[in-house]
């Protein structure tokens, strides 16, 4: 395939917004939260490059609750996020609530997710993220309070989940089916199971099942690594819309991308190792308004390689970038590199962050043997500290 029809979206009409309750989200794209990623920094990155709904990195209900720092802090938004949206993690009804309120009536957010599909050993050996929709009636419980708390602020309520826990454990139609009936606005599938964790290819004919048995919004999650691939997804499914987690690192534009895409106009040209050196420099200072030069640059270290994938840049710069401490240091890194220097197309198409292989997952004894809570929920399935 050519460059020219690489980098062009397909010539298709455009497509409906995406609506979320009394929310429009003009661009019916998503930012999926990811840990150490998408802070207000990120998410302010991705906003100026398109329209689309920007979800901060996942926060526990515990900590939200509980006043917890670290928690706190991530309720951080950028200038341009009109909407504040906010992913929540929890597993006690009455802690998912009190959490939603808190977050409705102090912090003025727009939009509450709920997070169950973490594949985490750690989170679901304790019946947690994944594991959890395999609990059905708790799923709904969590559900209900948490809508019934973001109702009086007119707050739309949405879920994200996986096909289920592995092949013979699959949840995602019965969790479609109570996220309807619980009056959530819409549900979010990643097409793959959490035995899959991130390998393998997403199961888009599942997204497009859900689709099919649902009357509230689907958005569909999994291997959109460019434009065209969401255009194909919701083609393909019947979805209202997309989640794009690890396709944009280290390419922020691909929400610019998709905005033209979901608008049915020619996507721009793929960016120069220079226009990339741009975006680099825009993102270290944003950071660096967050949270402190020094700091930013540290931060900003684990995005260099997602960056610099596929280009030719040495071995000497690429290492002294992940040391780099302060604008100076990046301003004179980022000016040895070869401005001209055209976008790798080898890299259009391909996974980008972490990969792995399957993993069985480990759930409580005896949780797969019924779909009803035996025994209470470990707290510890709600792990205190936001952000992963």
């Amino acid at each position: 395939m050519s460059t020219a029809a690489l980098s062009r979206a397909p010539e298709r009409g455009r497509y409906p917004q995406l609506r979320l309750g009394d929310l429009e989200v003009p661009t019916p794209v998503v930012l999926a939260p990811m840990a150490g990623v998408t802070n207000a920094a990120f998410r302010q990155l991705c906003a100026e490059q398109g329209a689309g709904l920007y979800v901060c990195e996942m926060i526990t209900s515990r900590g939200i609750v509980e006043g917890d720092r670290t928690s706190l802090s991530m309720l951080t938004f950028a200038p341009n996020e009109t909407v504040r949206s906010v992913q929540l993690y929890g597993i006690d009804p009455v802690h998912v609530g009190r959490a939603v309120e808190i977050l409705c009536a102090d912090h003025g957010v727009d939009h509450v997710d709920l997070n169950f599909g973490c594949p985490v050993p750690k989170v679901t050996r304790k019946g947690g993220g994944a594991a959890l929709p395999w609990k059905d009636t708790l799923l709904g419980e969590i559900l209900t309070a948490a809508v019934s708390a973001a109702q009086p602020y007119g707050v739309p309520v949405t879920m994200k989940t996986r096909k289920g826990i592995d092949d013979d454990h699959l949840t995602y139609l019965d969790s479609g089916r109570i996220a309807q009936e619980t009056g959530c606005a819409a549900i979010a599938l990643h097409g793959r199971t959490a035995v899959q964790h991130y390998s393998g290819r997403a199961d888009w004919d599942a997204i497009g099942e859900l689709k099919a048995a649902v009357d509230i919004p689907v958005l569909g999650n999994g291997d959109i690594w460019e434009a065209a691939d969401a255009i194909r997804m919701v083609e393909h499914t019947g979805c209202d819309g997309v989640v794009v987690g690890r396709g944009c690192l280290g390419r922020p534009w691909l929400f610019r991308d998709l905005a033209a895409a979901f608008s049915a106009e020619h996507v721009v040209g793929l960016p120069t190792l220079g226009e990339v050196a741009t975006v680099m420099r825009r993102h270290a200072e944003l950071l660096g308004e967050l949270m402190g030069q020094e700091r930013g640059c540290i931060e900003f270290r684990k995005h260099i390689a997602w960056y610099l994938k596929g280009f030719a840049a040495g071995k000497d710069i690429r290492s002294s970038l992940g040391m780099v401490s302060s604008y100076a240091d990046l301003d004179d890194l980022l000016g040895r590199l070869d401005p001209t220097e055209p976008y790798p197309v080898a890299e259009l198409g391909t996974p980008r962050g972490r990969q792995g292989t399957p993993k069985k997952v480990s759930v409580p004894d005896g949780w797969l043997d019924s779909r009803d809570i035996v025994t209470p929920m470990d707290p510890e399935a709600e792990d205190g500290t936001s952000g992963g």
